[in-house]
């Protein structure tokens, strides 16, 4: 499995453009001013010093895997700062989706896979005005993300603990429409393609579903290729860690790969 994803990685590196290699205006301005955007924010700031306290945080809490599980570690008991060096995001990545989110403008934010909740703080924080709705599958996980979000000041996030297939459906169904979904759960493929489905009647011109993981595994693969080939999906990015799902009308079918 690693090989596989280190041979898709080095494919992936081959085959994608930069920005001067993308003739979509679109996705030129969402390269050029969101994507490779690099520079410091002062947002960035507490969230990465909380971080750095998860990495330091020796209590041990029991894991409830209810979906593809790790590679790295299949331990049900763990210490807090191992699952923050091998479950969270790294700060580029946690900063793309703050940058992505910031950009959208949502006035509603879904995410699935709340695990320690950085990621869950970086869209807060880009959208302070936004309803955010994360899950969580593990109840010990989504204790010491809750705790994050209060010592982070962070006011706009519903946290629900459960089975993402009990509750997305509610969460989806309660809001009008959906403008920014991130799925970073489960990591099987008809889950994924479920989760896909469940969201489409809800999606509008602005809506930006984000997928993790997406060569992850064959099973992640084939998911992300069916989404791309949806007829309903106008634009697709593949940025290897994510791929980015765009539903705007009156505009060319068209995929790109560009490196992150």
């Amino acid at each position: 499995m690693v090989f596989n994803f280190i041979s898709d990685y080095i494919k992936h590196r081959l085959t994608a453009k930069s920005r001067h290699g993308t003739h979509s205006p679109f996705v030129y301005k969402l390269t050029d001013e969101v994507i490779y955007d690099f520079n410091s924010k002062t947002d960035y700031k507490s969230i990465e010093a909380q971080r750095k306290k998860l990495f330091n945080d020796e209590s041990l809490i029991t894991v409830t895997d209810l979906g593809a599980g790790s590679h790295l570690n299949k331990n049900r008991t763990k210490q807090v700062k191992q699952i923050a060096k091998n479950a969270l995001k790294s700060p580029r990545l946690a900063q793309l989706i703050y940058r992505l989110a910031k950009n959208t403008q949502p006035s509603n934010i879904i995410e699935l896979g709340t695990c320690l909740g950085i990621t869950t703080a970086y869209l807060s924080k880009a959208c302070p005005d936004a309803e955010i709705i994360t899950i969580e599958g593990c109840p010990e996980t989504a204790k010491v993300a809750g705790r994050n979000f209060e010592e982070l000041g962070l006011e706009n996030i519903e946290l629900q603990v459960g089975n993402f297939d009990a509750l997305l459906p509610g969460v989806i169904e309660g809001q009008q429409q959906l403008d920014f979904v991130y799925i970073d759960g489960n990591h099987r493929k008809e889950a994924t393609l479920d989760y896909f489905k469940w969201c489409l009647p809800k999606v509008q011109e602005r809506s930006l579903l984000i997928f993790d993981d997406i060569y992850w595994s064959k099973g992640m693969k084939e998911a992300w290729e069916e989404i791309k080939n949806h007829p309903e999906v106008t634009v697709t990015v593949d940025l290897f860690w994510i791929g980015l799902v765009y539903f705007r009308k009156g505009q060319v079918k068209e995929h790109f790969k560009i490196k992150f």
